[in-house]
């Protein structure tokens, strides 16, 4: 058995800046497990630019923004492995992994979770009918497209308005395919504003809402698919179906955070992220494993996921030094208009970075939170969209002597 001082399973945006962010607080034996045969996650297959704005100041491209990270993994030298998966992890930290090399049995002090997440797939949904090829996710037709140079096809139907697929409808278009329209379940698009006018608007790509696929047909290829309307209660309107000749789907319907391990291992999960339940540090309900980016919450700006992951080494790096000492717990209580809170507990009354997502679009709303007998922090919105996550930090100050936090959305 190998021991290490941290272990950090994921190599993405979160696995790279959490290694980095702990060579800089002094924890020198580090090693970075990525299950893939390179560093740098999804990025690498994101050649859009937009990236680093918030971390960089400037906008880049998704692989120079893993590559500013992998120089200084090398630079500062992080060991790391590829094509390595771990099987097994337990709640003493026992991590097991398996490569080409055979089986290793390493024996940690912490563990970051930086796994990520992947996407829905056509069974996940359910959607009814033939089982031709030409249905693919989006971030699936993203690697063949950018990465392999293969064309998945030339009259599309994307489902789902996920920044993948909106950002996926504009590649193809730029390609030369025909893409025919993008259909969304909801009654608002589940995509960045951004994303919405950057990549339909701008190319006339037709953007249907409260609508989906009923039903597909094709025999060996892809040749149609039936689109409906949905009411206000999810059921299909009488007569709306229509049929759209297309010989390929793209599907951007979620994205779930990959966290079977965690299951495994005993660490609880939320309900409503598909992530761990962390304290203010990113710390799971097993001391000495913490969470970030993907894997803890879906994010929609990688430059938090590379912000959260740094945020929460602050914890690593306390827990190590025996310094992450818990006084009373206190659960976060979710108020109307809120969908989920990360963190949803708090174990000091430290500096806090709080994450949510609403329930719906809306304008010129206030974030309170209080601790059940007077208003600590109030911030004004003027807008909110369930694609775009909030961040508020609360100080230390404004946390003292709290034995409640409620927050809601008025």
């Amino acid at each position: 058995m190998q021991e290490k001082e941290v272990i950090i399973i994921g190599g993405g945006a979160a696995g790279l800046a959490a290694a980095v962010a702990c060579k800089q607080k002094g924890i020198e034996d580090i090693l970075i497990i990525e299950r893939g045969d390179y560093l740098g996650g999804i990025l690498q297959q994101c050649i859009h630019d937009g990236f680093g704005l918030e971390k960089f100041h400037t906008s880049l491209a998704g692989p120079e923004y893993a590559q500013r990270y992998i120089d200084q993994v090398k630079e500062k030298d992080i060991p790391f492995l590829l094509n390595s998966m771990v099987v097994n992890l337990t709640p003493q930290k026992e991590v097991i992994v398996v490569n080409n090399n055979g089986l290793a049995h390493y024996q940690a002090r912490a563990i970051v979770l930086a796994m990520g997440c992947r996407e829905r797939t056509r069974g996940a949904i359910g959607i009814p009918g033939a089982r031709p090829s030409g249905i693919y996710t989006a971030g699936v037709a993203q690697e063949l497209i950018n990465l392999k140079n293969y064309m998945v096809g030339e009259k599309i139907v994307v489902l789902g308005s996920g920044d993948i697929g909106l950002i996926m409808a504009r590649r193809l278009t730029l390609e030369g395919a025909e893409v025919i329209m993008v259909a969304e379940k909801l009654p608002y698009s589940s995509g960045l504003p951004r994303n919405i006018n950057q990549c339909l608007y701008d190319f006339d790509i037709p953007l249907l809402l409260s609508h989906t696929v009923v039903n597909i047909e094709g025999n060996g290829r892809l040749s149609s698919v039936t689109i409906a309307q949905l009411g206000k209660r999810g059921g299909i309107i009488p007569d709306t179906k229509r049929k759209i000749v297309c010989d390929t789907l793209l599907l951007s319907v979620g994205l779930i955070p990959e966290n079977e391990l965690s299951r495994e291992t005993g660490i609880v999960l939320d309900n409503i992220t598909g992530g761990p339940q962390v304290d203010e540090r990113g710390q799971t309900n097993i001391p000495g494993i913490f969470s970030c980016g993907n894997v803890l919450q879906v994010h929609d700006i990688v430059d938090n996921v590379s912000l959260e992951a740094e945020y929460i080494v602050e914890g690593v790096a306390e827990y190590l030094e025996g310094k992450l000492i818990k006084e009373q717990q206190i659960i976060v209580e979710l108020g109307e208009g809120l969908r989920y809170v990360v963190p949803q507990k708090l174990i000091s009354r430290k500096d806090t970075i709080f994450s949510f997502r609403v329930n719906q679009p809306e304008e010129k709303k206030v974030l309170v939170f209080n601790d059940g007998k007077r208003i600590i922090k109030e911030k004004f919105l003027r807008r909110v969209n369930p694609a775009e996550m909030v961040r508020v930090k609360l100080s230390s100050s404004e946390l003292e002597g709290i034995k409640r936090l409620k927050v809601r959305l008025v």
